[in-house]
């Protein structure tokens, strides 16, 4: 049972992950790349983690996976968002002070 669950897991990580590079490959404005990018970060390589962590079965091994795993969730998330407020600084210069809405 546990290697079904690991394995819907791993499928439903490697599907987010193959969607969000065709995805980047396919589109062209950055604003747009950076959503798929976060398709990636936030949802497929924490099921990739998960699917691992559910394959280990429970002990240290599979706590050190979900920490890894959250770590990437939030660290995208992160990421993600220093991206985007860099491209606005580049694009628009100014706008992220408030000095212009």
């Amino acid at each position: 049972m546990r290697h079904q669950i690991a394995l819907a897991l791993l499928t439903a990580g490697t599907a987010a992950l193959v969607l969000a590079g065709l995805a980047v490959l396919r589109l062209p404005p950055p604003f747009l790349r950076l959503h798929a990018l976060s398709l990636a970060s936030t949802l497929g390589a924490p099921l990739v983690v998960l699917a691992l962590a559910v394959q280990t079965g429970p002990g240290r091994g599979a706590v050190k996976l979900l920490v890894i795993g959250s770590l990437l969730a939030v660290g995208g998330t992160v990421t993600t968002m220093a991206v985007g407020r860099t491209t606005v600084r580049r694009e628009r210069p100014g706008l992220l002070r408030g000095n212009q809405r």
